[in-house]
């Protein structure tokens, strides 16, 4: 009996050995939604960008999950980034992808921003950007130089957003005459304002989400575009001036150059805080392989969105950077920004 008994003992183990195992590798996805939170109306880039990623996201994750898109407009994204940081669950079934800016908020404006933006989970953006300040050709507005000497009147979301900071900034740093009208949700309800005749123009408007949505408006002259919000020239826009070409000294620069290096995380994807380690890394893994998937480059192509994506540890060194400028061009930058 003694013997019997072992026999059996030992016959149990390797099964015993085979399902601990197979519970071990079962992937963390597998039968999961992820959520992607988006914090501008549907239709705006954001939005496009997050539903080209939510088709291709899961081929590249273990487990198969499926991947929804969800819609959270409000004050410029920043109702979307305070929920996915204090809110969400923070086991990476929830992701969010905001304005750009949003992640500077903290410096710049901290009483707006009830989060850290070095502290997010950053997965990744799907590209560079260069922002553009356009015009209906209703307006009569051509050149930049025109908004030194009269008034053009623009869209803008809540206080986080490129809409509302980057024609601030041009007024406190450049002299520029320009009125902002807020309380538009989003990029889509601006761009109806301007076919309203409402407002003159955007500007803050990303030039891949422009050509995207408005690409015949530009061609057919229906859009003018008076300057690039950005550190570089885009190659499509070789004789647009940047604003950093209208700086006069060290000091505007530096503070152009603080607010317009959100640029290089453009559209970004973002987990709460506390996310475990190991699920971001295989997000920010999946991602990289879902924007070089041949077939979601294809899709982008089709669809006029640019695809240069930017890994999240970059995103983590370009907040880290910027975190560094010293205080005196921070408070000064804050000051046109707020």
């Amino acid at each position: 009996m003694r013997l019997t008994g072992w026999i059996f003992a030992l016959a149990a183990l390797p099964v015993a050995a085979i399902s601990t195992s197979a519970q071990a590798s079962d992937p963390f996805y597998a039968g999961k939604t992820i959520s992607i939170y988006v914090g501008s109306s549907p239709g705006a880039g954001y939005d496009l960008y997050a539903r080209l990623l939510s088709r291709f996201l899961a081929k590249h994750l273990a487990g198969g999950p499926s991947v929804v898109v969800k819609n959270m407009a409000g004050a410029g994204g920043m109702t979307v980034a305070n929920w996915i940081y204090n809110v969400a669950p923070r086991d990476g079934t929830a992701i969010a992808t905001f304005g750009r800016g949003i992640a500077f908020e903290t410096l710049l404006n901290p009483k707006q921003a009830s989060f850290d933006g070095r502290k997010f989970g950053w997965i990744g953006s799907m590209s560079e950007e260069v922002s553009v300040c356009a015009t209906t050709a209703a307006s009569g507005f051509a050149k930049f130089e025109e908004v030194f000497s009269k008034e053009l009147v623009v869209g803008a979301s809540g206080a986080g957003g490129d809409t509302f900071i980057f024609p601030r900034l041009l007024n406190g740093v450049l002299g520029t005459k320009i009125k902002i009208v807020t309380g538009y949700p989003g990029g889509s309800d601006i761009n109806l304002a301007m076919d309203r005749g409402e407002v003159s123009g955007r500007c803050g408007w990303s030039w891949s989400s422009l050509v995207a949505t408005h690409g015949e408006k530009i061609a057919s002259g229906q859009l003018h575009i008076l300057a690039q919000l950005g550190l570089s020239k885009h190659p499509d826009l070789p004789d647009v001036p940047l604003a950093l070409d209208f700086a006069s000294n060290d000091e505007q620069r530096a503070s152009l150059n603080l607010v317009f290096a959100r640029q290089a995380m453009a559209w970004p994807f973002a987990l709460p805080p506390g996310t475990p380690a190991e699920r971001l890394a295989e997000l920010r893994a999946a991602f990289i392989a879902a924007t070089n998937d041949p077939e979601a480059l294809a899709e982008a192509k089709k669809s006029g969105l640019e695809v240069r994506p930017v890994p999240g540890d970059k995103i983590d060194q370009i907040l880290g950077q910027a975190y560094l400028t010293p205080e005196t061009i921070v408070s000064r930058t804050a000051e046109f920004v707020r």
